[in-house]
């Protein structure tokens, strides 16, 4: 009796294991999408354009471009325009109108810790 259960149980944990999420990259990589932010306690809502080569992110009434090198079919650098700053995003699960994504400063400053944040982005066309 207890070599059942212990067997289904190890069953199960190896079948759940095994589970891996959807990520079909490809559908995300050029289009345009929304995502929700928070600054302070304000929830807000941004939008951004995604091309070949370039986005154009739109919040807080402001307009920012930046450039977009793929490193692979789920991760890419964007350089922002101005400032030069690079954010390396990874895509790391799809459903059929969104990702979620890890981001993260794309050069590591060595005296401060590199902080991966979490977001997701809806498809908007």
């Amino acid at each position: 009796m207890l070599k059942r259960i212990l067997f289904g149980v190890l069953s199960l944990l190896i079948l759940f294991s095994c589970y891996e999420p959807s990520r079909i990259c490809q559908d995300y990589k050029t289009g345009e999408f929304i995502f929700n932010y928070k600054i302070g306690d304000s929830l807000k809502q941004g939008r951004f354009v995604r091309g070949e080569k370039f986005s154009i992110d739109y919040y807080d009434s402001k307009i920012d471009s930046a450039s977009i090198r793929w490193l692979n079919d789920c991760e890419f650098v964007l350089q922002d325009l101005k400032s030069k700053v690079g954010i390396h995003y990874k895509i790391i699960q799809t459903t059929d109108s969104s990702y979620t994504f890890e981001y993260k400063n794309a050069v590591k400053d060595p005296n401060r810790k590199n902080n991966v944040k979490i977001g997701t982005a809806y498809k908007v066309d």
